[in-house]
């Protein structure tokens, strides 16, 4: 059976890791976090001792993390993964990162004869949890085919997205889209909320209207009307807010590279970004109704 070694243990990490358990591979993992490090040890994965561990004896090494900073320092620092890992080791990257440093990371990956793909997700941690995430990959068809029977014990939709990088970006334009119609969604709301239409039949209302999108459907930040979305568990994540404005503000700098105009996307990179000062980094990031309900107070 394959081994896989595994890097960044947070909300995603973790339940990902417990699939990749579930589906009987040998996982060997490695995080800063050693709380995070005994949850999933506790379950059957293998604790790495080092960076350098994780890439030591494995067929395929998956990194789950925040930054472009942080991939590129646990790959190509002295003592990373690709000084590390044998030739022909498959490298699957998850996270959500900028286009720039994935080409670099494709790069340096053909340098070191390692196989890779860019593969973030879509899908949260309720994705995460039950395995049907969606992954958008990049890379070439062999590495592509290499990846899908590991991707697809941790999603359920698992699409090529074309060349290396392409999954990131598919990424990248996915979360501006999400990014802009949950404050749509937030901006609905709350105005039905000021006239004073009822949340549930507005609710009925536009779920079955032009006005239906996911952001309603499936993770509404109105509570009381999707069972499984973060606005009836007090908002807690989900996606964190501090997540979303980076994701947009990713798209902020594509669209810069390529020349593309999103003034949608920077108005709500804006709002994004006053919601995070304003303490709430770590609430979901459909939590940004609140702040718009809050200063629609401060209007009268």
């Amino acid at each position: 059976m394959t081994t896989i070694g595994f890097v960044g243990l947070g909300h995603m990490g973790q339940p990902m890791v417990k699939n990749l358990l579930q589906a009987g591979y040998t996982v060997k993992v490695y995080d800063v976090a050693k709380s995070a490090l005994s949850a999933v040890v506790d379950i059957g994965a293998v604790e790495a001792t080092s960076i350098a561990d994780v890439a030591t004896d494995v067929d395929v090494i998956i990194t789950m993390l925040q930054t472009g900073e942080q991939v590129s320092q646990v790959c190509l620092n002295r003592g990373g993964l690709f000084s590390h890992a044998k030739h022909g080791t498959l490298y699957i990257d998850c996270s959500s990162i900028e286009i720039s440093i994935t080409c670099e990371l494709h790069k340096e990956a053909e340098m070191n004869g390692i196989e890779m793909v860019d593969a973030p997700v879509s899908g949260g941690t309720a994705g995460a949890e039950a395995g049907t995430l969606t992954f958008m990959v990049g890379g070439s068809d062999e590495n592509f085919q290499r990846a899908l029977p590991i991707l697809e014990k941790m999603g359920k939709k698992i699409i090529h997205a074309g060349k290396l990088s392409h999954g990131q970006a598919a990424k990248i334009c996915n979360n501006l889209i999400l990014g802009i119609t949950m404050i749509a969604v937030s901006e609905g709301f709350n105005l039905a909320n000021k006239i004073g239409l009822d949340p549930k039949k507005f609710f009925e209302i536009s779920s079955n209207a032009s006005g239906q999108c996911w952001a309603m459907t499936e993770y509404c930040p109105e509570p009381g009307l999707v069972d499984k979305a973060p606005s009836n568990n007090n908002y807690q994540p989900g996606f964190m807010a501090k997540m979303m404005l980076k994701d947009m503000r990713l798209a902020e700098h594509a669209a810069e590279v390529v020349s593309a105009m999103i003034p949608l996307g920077a108005e709500a990179t804006q709002l994004y970004s006053l919601f995070v000062s304003e303490g709430n980094g770590e609430v979901d990031f459909s939590g940004i109704i609140n702040m718009l309900k809050a200063k629609s107070k401060n209007l009268n």
